[in-house]
């Protein structure tokens, strides 16, 4: 018996042409909707510029005494990575999930990893473009100082990138349909992001810092500002931030692959209330 498309084993460059296609068309289907693609990509440039233009030349004690926006540009990188992994990548699977387009590519002879490679591929590259963006602004605009180690930074980055994307997986089978998507990632990740000091440098001893420590938007941004501290002996490795992000990313996995739902949900509840409703008329 020949394996079903979905579960096919990888045949080499037959393959990677196929990821390739899927990613153009992910491409395609993002920059072919303006709206959305100004809004997931500018939405980082405007908070950063908003921000920059309020806070002047100010200084953060919390920081070393260093200028605010040095802080601000690392944390807005994080807000662009973080909103594309996690809030795009959870809400297009539950609207994905819920208008049956998930069924129908499964039962299509795209395997399954090639969708999804594409999928969480395309999310790599508008992130990337983002972090590419701001910090060009940031040097540019307003002469911050890039980070002094790159190794850290990427690595950071990467890790908080699979582990946000994973946690935006595991979110998307936690929501019960496509209207309910918007406001319940939104509500979540706005209010961790102001616990978790996005807007402001966080004391590291405040009540309020403990409280984010527990999840993984605080470490984040704690990951990716440390190769941009300039404070002497300030270390560029951030590993225990690092290590929590690949924890909750693995706590995403192992929620998405219990969870995980290729119908909609509407249509499996629909399934369970007739057969409930049968087995009643039946007694």
């Amino acid at each position: 018996m020949n394996p079903s498309p979905a579960s096919r084993s990888f045949r080499g460059i037959t393959d990677v042409r196929l990821v390739a296609r899927q990613l153009y068309f992910e491409q395609l289907n993002f920059w072919l909707n303006p709206v959305a693609a100004v809004f997931t990509v500018g939405f980082s440039v405007v908070f950063l510029v908003l921000l920059a233009s309020s806070a002047g030349g100010s200084r953060s004690s919390v920081i070393g005494n260093v200028r605010v926006i040095q802080y601000y540009v690392p944390g807005f990188v994080d807000y662009g990575v973080m909103s594309t992994c996690f809030n795009a990548m959870t809400i297009s699977l539950v609207v994905r999930r819920e208008t049956g387009l998930l069924k129908r590519l499964r039962l299509s002879p795209l395997p399954t990893w090639a969708m999804l490679t594409a999928l969480f591929t395309n999310a790599v590259i508008i992130s990337v473009l983002q972090v590419v963006l701001l910090l060009v602004i940031g040097k540019a605009g307003y002469h911050v100082s890039l980070p002094h180690d790159y190794a850290p930074f990427a690595v950071a980055l990467v890790v908080g990138a699979a582990s946000f994307t994973a946690v935006g997986v595991a979110m998307s089978t936690l929501i019960p349909n496509q209207e309910a998507a918007g406001p319940m990632v939104s509500i979540v990740f706005f209010v961790l992001l102001f616990l978790s000091g996005l807007w402001y440098p966080l004391d590291p001893n405040s009540a309020m810092a403990k409280v984010a420590g527990w999840f993984p938007i605080r470490h984040m941004i704690t990951a990716v500002f440390a190769p941009f501290d300039k404070r002497p002996g300030a270390p560029a490795w951030a590993w225990h931030d690092i290590a929590v992000m690949a924890l909750w990313g693995a706590a995403g996995v192992a929620v998405a692959l219990r969870r995980w739902s290729w119908s909609p949900r509407r249509s499996e509840g629909g399934g369970r209330r007739a057969r409930s409703q049968r087995a009643v008329a039946g007694e």
